[in-house]
């Protein structure tokens, strides 16, 4: 199962409200463990399943604007750890992706053009990934060429630290 839940939206702290705070929480890191619980009660009777969660390397990197979104997805990385070690003794994996910028019409429409632009000169590789680049990472997490790992996030990036 491909956890892709998330929520985001771009305001500095001291201007969020609670209200805002509460929904990118809610469904990024709320609805990534409800699912994942979900997945979880069917895989443990079946003996055997994987987790791939969708999270971002704001769960380890700062940007202005991005507090709720940034606690979010670091809280799926450190629930995808958890559920890990929860998961292997009935034969399941759970593990993480992180990209950094990545390309996509949905937010090309939630985001200004000029704050993509901003995003992808800090892109070492001088673009934005492909869906298809994070995707190949989430096939590799699926299968049995990553059998020995769980409880891992995968950073799919060339942004500059």
């Amino acid at each position: 199962m491909v956890n892709n839940a998330g929520l985001g939206g771009t305001k500095n702290l001291v201007e969020m409200t609670d209200e805002e705070w509460n929904k990118v929480i809610d469904v990024t890191l709320g609805g990534t463990m409800r699912s994942t619980r979900a997945a979880l009660k069917v895989m443990i009777s079946q003996g055997s399943g994987v987790i791939v969660n969708n999270a971002s390397v704001m769960g380890w990197r700062a940007q202005e604007g991005q507090s709720h979104y940034a606690a979010a997805k670091a809280g799926v990385m450190a629930l995808t750890r958890t559920a890990a070690i929860e998961a292997a003794p009935h034969g399941i994996r759970v593990n993480c992706v992180a990209p950094s910028l990545a390309m996509h019409a949905h937010l090309e429409k939630v985001t200004s053009k000029e704050f993509l632009e901003e995003l992808t000169k800090k892109e070492a590789m001088g673009r934005s990934a492909e869906v298809w680049e994070v995707s190949n990472v989430i096939i590799f997490l699926a299968s049995d060429l990553s059998s020995y790992m769980t409880g891992e996030t995968v950073s799919v990036s060339s942004q500059r630290a």
